[in-house]
């Protein structure tokens, strides 16, 4: 299990570490915003512990740019700041959890393993009215039937699934396509906008009778809901 710690306090970091490993954490520890960024864009985590008051980048900004390419990392904010608001404002940015200083530690590892678990369940298969998806088989149902999906349209579909209820942008579907070559990258301009749109297009044919719909948010981009009745 491949942890990420972003902490500045050099003596809470030793500690935690040292017990995160002796727990069975490999973990790599971030002093400051701009080293979480970097290891983030270089390394695979399962679970990411984030300070908000990080030098350099804040905790919310690291956030922030983590959820333009990674929606379903899971992050649990550690921080002095217990006011409702920063609560509400970390959870808002895309945490998975909150926990404020001081802390006892067992309960910090149970909220990790918490979302791991829940993070592997994510991964392993997802579900949404007649839709069913199994992204280690990169395969998707509807009421049971298999669908034809291109890479591209399973990506788009994973991505949806992912922030369903939530409006993803074009430009986080670009990113999503990033890694296939045929793709038109976001610096494209009209053509990855039309790429988008005629994606979106076929993949809402495909989805007919599975009792959800990609709703277009003007302006914003999409999400995937149940359908209305």
């Amino acid at each position: 299990m491949n942890l990420l710690l972003a902490e500045d306090d050099a003596i809470l970091a030793d500690a935690l570490c040292e017990q995160m490993r002796a727990s069975g954490f490999t973990v790599e520890h971030a002093p400051n915003g701009a080293v979480a960024q970097y290891l983030l864009a270089k390394q695979q985590f399962d679970v990411v512990v984030l300070d908000l008051g990080l030098p350099m980048v804040s905790g919310i900004d690291v956030l922030r740019q983590l959820r333009q390419t990674d929606a379903s990392l899971p992050v649990l904010i550690l921080t002095a700041l217990d006011s409702l608001e920063d609560r509400v404002a970390g959870l808002n940015a895309g945490a998975d959890d909150y926990l404020t200083k001081p802390f006892d530690f067992p309960e910090l590892e149970a909220r990790l393993r918490a979302l791991l678990r829940r993070s592997r369940a994510l991964k392993a298969s997802t579900e949404l009215g007649q839709l069913s998806m199994q992204r280690e088989t990169r395969s998707a149902q509807v009421r049971g039937e298999m669908l034809e999906l291109s890479p591209r349209e399973f990506d788009l579909l994973d991505l949806l699934l992912t922030h369903q209820g939530r409006v993803i942008t074009k430009e986080q579907i670009n990113q999503a396509w990033s890694g296939d070559r045929a793709a038109p990258s976001a610096g494209d301009g009209g053509a990855a906008t039309n790429a988008v749109e005629v994606y979106i297009h076929r993949l809402r044919r495909k989805l007919e009778g599975a009792q959800v719909a990609i709703r277009t948010v003007r302006g914003l981009g999409y999400l995937l809901e149940l359908e209305r009745a």
